[in-house]
């Protein structure tokens, strides 16, 4: 497995359940990751196909649900929320999906997870190394180097790289959407807002146990990761305009990421990267949706692995 963001660590977890060894490689891991910086509300969110995504998204928001109820320390929570519209529309074809699901002239509300990232991430890694899985941390994975991989003793190879498969799959479809997000003091907020009108400049406000993550920014073809103060103004005026007790609450941090979107998420059986190299499975250009598609698109690579 190369890639340590959500999807790989989510995909590595299922592969232990089917009891595979793994091996996972990443050049970053936790807090350096984009995933790190997801404000990580179930959402599907710069993605497709929209068939194969509503099939992942059902699924996973099946396994948060489950985990929110059962497992508070894996940082999962249940919330009500509202999404709101500028004109009149037909709701998202995965309204069937979700619970408390409910239209109004301004748009609808539904329950949907929220993954507190600072707390999910760390605790899906356990789960890898708990269940016998390996993580290492710091390797420059390249085209060049892949071929070694035969030599950890491993039977395939599955690339959960996001961004970074733009140059280790060759796949120059792979592009940078940018997300800049203001971390604030949780001021007794329980219900996340959305407001997606303007597609380069969605706000977003999501409530976590600690802070709650205001947003934030879509810019295609950014590459620079330096936050922006005049953005981080923006963002907050628009927050507040949803949310007015934004106004008020204490900035605790400023993060930006780099979503990886592609024209369709790649989920396939793939030619090797190099000459006798190991069987190859793709799994990456998940948007802004690493997390609500992570369990869906688990289970179809396990099952791709166990026809290999």
């Amino acid at each position: 497995m190369i890639g340590a963001g959500v999807v790989g660590l989510t995909l590595a977890r299922r592969l232990l359940t089917d009891g595979h060894d793994v091996l996972v490689l990443a050049a970053a891991g936790g807090t350096d990751t984009t995933s790190s910086v997801a404000a990580a509300l179930w959402y599907p969110y710069l993605v497709a196909p929209a068939h194969d995504t509503r099939w992942w998204g059902r699924r996973t928001y099946v396994v948060l649900g489950e985990l929110a109820r059962t497992t508070p320390e894996a940082g999962v929570d249940m919330r009500h929320g509202h999404e709101h519209v500028g004109v009149p529309q037909d709701p998202p074809d995965w309204h069937e999906d979700v619970a408390g699901f409910r239209s109004s002239a301004h748009g609808w509300s539904f329950d949907s997870p929220v993954a507190d990232m600072s707390l999910y991430l760390p605790w899906l890694a356990e789960q890898v190394t708990t269940a016998g899985g390996r993580i290492e941390v710091g390797h420059e994975v390249s085209p060049q180097t892949l071929p070694a991989a035969r030599d950890l003793g491993q039977d395939a190879l599955v690339l959960a790289t996001g961004l970074g498969s733009r140059h280790l799959a060759a796949d120059p479809t792979v592009r940078p959407v940018r997300g800049q997000v203001v971390l604030v003091e949780q001021m007794g907020l329980d219900e996340w807002h959305l407001d997606g009108s303007d597609a380069e400049v969605p706000t977003y406000v999501v409530p976590r146990r600690d802070v709650v993550v205001c947003g934030g920014t879509a810019l295609g073809d950014r590459w620079d990761t330096a936050p922006e103060p005049a953005t981080t103004t923006d963002i907050l005026r628009r927050c507040a305009e949803l949310v007015p007790a934004v106004a008020d609450a204490r900035v605790v941090d400023v993060r930006v990421g780099l979503r990886p979107v592609r024209p369709a998420v790649r989920l396939e059986r793939a030619d090797a990267l190099g000459p006798g190299d190991l069987p190859l499975i793709t799994c990456y250009g998940h948007g802004g949706a690493g997390v609500t598609l992570s369990w869906g698109c688990a289970d179809d690579v396990a099952g791709m692995v166990a026809d290999l």
